[in-house]
């Protein structure tokens, strides 16, 4: 894949304050910026990995940035580690929870947000672009709930904003691309079509963040966005990787009712065994991808519209895949790795 095309240089370049810089989605946005003639400051954690274990190395290759490290859980640290006094034009943020619990989601994907915005005021921040998930159209989980919750304290604030809320990112889909390498088979619940997605690449995403704050009629706006081309299975996904490695395809069926007794049992037990009830939400989140696309959701018809996505970009997941298979693109789903 050629590299992005260089945008013209803005006539008055943003001084943007970035948070959830260092996940992949986060560093394409970081890239994008800079491409556009940003100056991007990152306010990062001083350690990555889980629950903090590892030095975070991607805070130091962010070249052209300026990386400021603090909690962004503590309003305080946001205010003294990150904006520093400084002013800013805008906000950008790719954060979100890392597991989806419900104590992780409130305090990241809504609580921490509350203290950033409340920040951002002070420091003169007059745009926000928030990255979303087109999946809080249908909220029933907690990450959802609390991003929601955040979306509206954004709208209500007086700045302008805008909420990017994509589809299935490539990497969410990526999980089984060594399963067929290893030549077995793709793992679909029930016959592998009840859900479609449009999925999108990160350096799509990016790009697109970066634009909003350059284009007017993005302003006050939630924008859903998929990547090119038409809605896709997970069996069309499946069939997609036999092809490309060359082997006839093979599937094997999982009957969505499986999850739903992993949850019954998950979330009675996690009544008296406390970190049983986070793995019930786990399964929810897992049942809720098996039987949900990542659409547009066309509430007075109660139906996904693949129509009504708008499309962006024009990185493939055909292609994705095929760097997977020559081992140019690594697999980067980290701590959200299922299969």
């Amino acid at each position: 894949m050629s590299p992005p095309s260089e945008p013209p240089a803005p006539a008055s370049p943003l001084r943007i304050f970035v948070v959830g810089a260092t996940g992949s989605i986060g560093r394409a946005t970081v890239r994008a910026l800079r491409r556009h003639g940003h100056h991007v400051t990152c306010f990062v954690r001083p350690r990555a990995g889980r629950r903090g274990a590892e030095p975070n190395a991607d805070a130091g290759a962010m070249a052209g940035v300026t990386v400021r490290t603090g909690d962004v859980t503590d309003p305080g640290s946001i205010a003294r580690d990150g904006f520093q006094g400084d002013r800013f034009d805008a906000v950008v943020s790719c954060l979100a929870s890392r597991t989806g619990a419900p104590r992780d989601a409130w305090a990241i994907d809504h609580q921490a947000h509350v203290h950033l915005l409340h920040a951002a005021r002070q420091a003169g921040v007059s745009r926000w672009v928030q990255l979303s998930a087109i999946c809080v159209q249908k909220p029933r989980l907690a990450f959802q709930h609390a991003k929601l919750a955040f979306e509206q304290a954004l709208m209500a604030s007086g700045l302008t904003w805008s909420i990017v809320r994509p589809t299935a990112f490539f990497k969410s889909l990526s999980g089984q691309v060594q399963r067929v390498r290893d030549g077995k088979p793709f793992l679909v619940f029930g016959d592998g079509t009840l859900t479609r997605c449009t999925p999108i690449s990160d350096d799509d995403v990016a790009t697109y963040l970066a634009e909003c704050l350059e284009d007017p009629s993005r302003g006050n706006r939630i924008l859903p966005i998929g990547g090119p081309g038409p809605a896709m299975t997970p069996r069309a996904q499946g069939e997609m990787l036999f092809a490309l490695t060359g082997r006839p395809p093979r599937f094997t069926r999982v009957p969505v009712a499986l999850l739903d007794v992993i949850i019954g049992v998950l979330g009675a037990l996690g009544r008296a065994i406390p970190p049983l009830a986070d793995k019930a939400e786990f399964a929810r989140i897992g049942r809720y991808y098996a039987t949900e696309s990542m659409l547009v959701w066309d509430a007075a018809h109660e139906r996904y519209d693949a129509e009504a996505t708008p499309s962006t970009g024009t990185e493939t997941l055909r292609e994705h895949y095929a760097r997977m298979l020559r081992g140019e693109v690594a697999d980067d789903r980290g701590e959200h790795a299922v299969f």
